[in-house]
């Protein structure tokens, strides 16, 4: 079995990184990956997905650190479907890419140019009660693409 996914795009906001109780660190971001495309009509259409990342242990550091609003990411992972309880009580679902890749694309702010980063541990599934990220990141159709 296959479970990997590759994507590019641009960051939608600032990345959110917290430590769980076991002294993990956790970020997530949301990537805005664009598609465009013909429609029956011939006419050019585009359309954006927003997809939920997180990224564990040192890659969340760096996506804490350096991941911001507007940067173009190459990112690689894996799917994951994460099941919780909100606030109300309600049962709610996720599907985000857990990041074991993470390259920045584009020029960097210090001249040097692409960086990548890799995570040096296996993405080894983490105890989800720990996860302090408790509701989806509010990512809507209509919220402001950053390009």
């Amino acid at each position: 079995m296959l479970n990997k996914v590759m994507l590019i795009g641009y960051v939608g906001a600032d990345s959110e990184m917290k430590v769980t109780p076991g002294c993990i660190p956790v970020a997530n971001f949301s990537l805005a990956v664009k598609e465009t495309y013909k429609n029956g009509g011939g006419e050019k259409k585009t359309s954006t997905l927003w997809i939920r990342c997180v990224a564990w242990r040192r890659l969340a550091e760096v996506v804490g650190e350096f991941v911001n609003r507007g940067k173009f990411l190459f990112v690689e992972g894996r799917l994951q479907l994460r099941n919780y309880e909100d606030r109300e009580g309600q049962k709610r679902n996720v599907t985000e890419v857990v990041v074991t890749t993470l390259r920045f694309l584009g020029p960097s702010k210090n001249g040097n140019g692409a960086k990548g980063v890799e995570s040096s541990k296996s993405s080894e599934p983490v105890n989800e009660s720990e996860n302090p990220f408790n509701e989806p990141g509010g990512e809507t159709a209509d919220q402001e693409i950053p390009f």
